[in-house]
């Protein structure tokens, strides 16, 4: 019985060397070729991450900023739904598919009445792609 548990150790160690050894021989260029084509994953992007107020009046009434999404990827996507962190955001986005190549829009309506002072407001665009969320603020100063 001791023996065998030997034999068991002793062959776990030699595969656990030769699987290690195998891994030490994949050529630098196949994981370059990983890397690029990692690098190069089709996505949906916005054009931006932030929009920026800077100092708004309280009395002015309702901003609006507007969020490009692109369609980087070979299929038309939708964005499924889009989330504010406050209810003092409204989103407002394109409905209708995004076919390749093409873009849609996010608007994003900040209400300042009766919130003075900094904000920083949260945008979650929900997508039926890659990324499957994306997340954009807004922010500035109510006087």
């Amino acid at each position: 019985m001791l023996r065998v548990k030997k034999n068991l150790k002793l062959s776990l160690i030699i595969s656990a060397v030769a699987g290690l050894s195998l891994i030490a021989y994949i050529p630098v260029n196949a994981s370059e070729e990983i890397k690029k084509e990692t690098q190069s994953t089709k996505e949906v992007t916005v054009d931006k991450l932030v929009h920026d107020f800077g100092t708004i009046g309280e009395e002015a009434g309702d901003v609006s900023a507007i969020f490009v999404v692109t369609n980087n990827t070979d299929a038309p996507i939708v964005l499924t739904n889009v989330k504010a962190t406050c209810g003092c955001t409204t989103p407002n986005w394109t409905k209708t598919p995004i076919e390749p190549g093409k873009t849609g829009e996010v608007t994003a309506t900040y209400n300042p009445k009766g919130r003075p002072g900094p904000f920083d407001k949260v945008i979650t665009i929900t997508t039926n792609s890659t990324p499957d969320k994306l997340t954009v603020h807004i922010k500035g100063t109510v006087e």
